[in-house]
C-alpha cells in the first residue's frame, strides 16, 4: 500500500508528502506574495531523467533557498515554466528530491529536524562545526548517502559549504560527480540574502525582487577532467569563480544586489 512506501532512507514517503504540502503551502507567500521570485530556465527540468542528477548552487541562507528550489522544480514539473503561480503543483510533490545539509545545521531547532524529513541528506561538515575552523575526516557513510540519494533521485547541494560569497568550492563535490557520474545542473540565485535572515527562516525585508537561474547541465568529461578541472567549471558555472570578485567585491556585494533588483525591477514592467 502506498500508505507504507517508504524512501531510500527509510522515510514514510506518505508523511514526506504531508510535509512537503503543508511547509510549501506555509513558504509559498514568501516567495509571491511578501517578495518575488524571478525564475528563469525552469523548462529544463522537464526534459532531465528521474535519478542522478545534481544541482549545484550558490548559498545565501540555511533554508530559503532549498525551500525556493523545492516550488519551482515541482512547479515546473507540473507544467509551469519560470512561474509557481497556483500551489496546486504541491499536491503531488517529487518525493526523490533530496538536499545535502549540515547535521549540525538540521539538527539546530524543531522546525530544520521537520524540514529534514522532506529530504535532508544530513552530513557532518569537516571543516566547521559550531562556529570554529576543523579538520576531521570525511565519514564514507555521507558519501554514501549522497550516491544513494543520486542513484534514487535528484539531489541539491551548496558545493561552497556556507552562505559567505565567493568561498571555495569543496573538493568532495568534485569527487562525488566524478564517482557517480551525474548530469549537473548549475543554479545561480539571488536576493535571498537581503529578503531573510541567515538560517531563511525569519522575513527580513519585503518587497525584494529574489532570483533563480537554472543553466543547461555542465560539460564534465567524467574519465579526464580533474578535480580541479570540475571545481573551476563548477565555480563559474555558479557565478563564485574569483573573476566574479573583481567585478563585485563582497563588501559592495549588497549595493550590487540592490543595483541589480533596481534593474530587474525595470524590465519586469515590460
Amino acid at each position: 500500500m502506498a500508505l507504507f512506501k517508504k524512501d531510500v532512507f527509510g522515510n514514510s514517503l506518505f508523511l514526506k508528502k504531508s510535509l512537503i504540502r503543508v511547509l510549501g503551502l506555509i513558504s509559498h507567500r514568501r516567495y509571491r506574495g511578501f517578495n518575488e521570485l524571478h525564475i528563469e530556465g525552469s523548462e529544463i527540468l522537464r526534459d532531465l531523467p528521474e535519478n542522478n542528477v545534481l544541482f549545484v548552487a550558490n548559498h545565501q541562507t540555511y533554508f530559503a533557498d532549498v525551500t525556493a528550489m523545492f516550488h519551482v522544480f515541482n512547479a515546473s514539473l507540473s507544467g509551469r515554466v519560470d512561474n509557481i503561480k497556483d500551489v496546486g503543483y504541491l499536491w503531488h510533490p517529487k518525493l526523490n528530491l533530496y538536499f545535502v545539509a549540515a547535521k549540525e545545521t538540521m539538527r539546530s531547532g524543531i522546525l530544520p529536524k521537520i524540514m529534514a524529513y522532506g529530504g535532508a541528506i544530513s552530513i557532518e561538515r569537516t571543516w566547521r562545526e559550531k562556529g570554529k575552523d576543523v579538520k576531521k575526516q570525511v565519514k564514507l557513510s555521507d558519501v554514501s548517502n549522497i550516491s544513494k540519494a543520486l542513484e534514487d533521485g535528484w539531489v541539491i547541494t551548496f558545493p561552497q559549504g556556507t552562505t559567505t560569497p565567493f568561498k571555495p568550492i569543496r573538493r568532495g563535490t568534485a569527487h562525488i560527480i566524478r564517482q557517480n557520474k551525474p548530469i549537473v545542473i548549475p543554479i545561480v540565485i539571488d536576493g535571498f540574502r537581503r529578503s531573510f535572515d541567515k538560517k531563511g527562516l525569519v522575513i527580513k525585508k519585503r518587497g525584494i525582487l529574489q532570483s533563480m537561474v537554472i543553466k543547461k547541465p555542465l560539460d564534465i568529461d567524467y574519465d579526464n577532467d580533474s578535480i580541479a578541472d570540475i571545481v573551476e567549471k563548477i565555480e563559474y558555472a555558479i557565478e563564485q569563480h574569483s573573476s566574479f570578485l573583481k567585478v563585485t567585491p563582497v563588501d559592495d556585494y549588497d549595493k550590487h544586489e540592490k543595483e541589480l533588483n533596481k534593474q530587474r525591477e525595470f524590465w519586469d514592467m515590460y
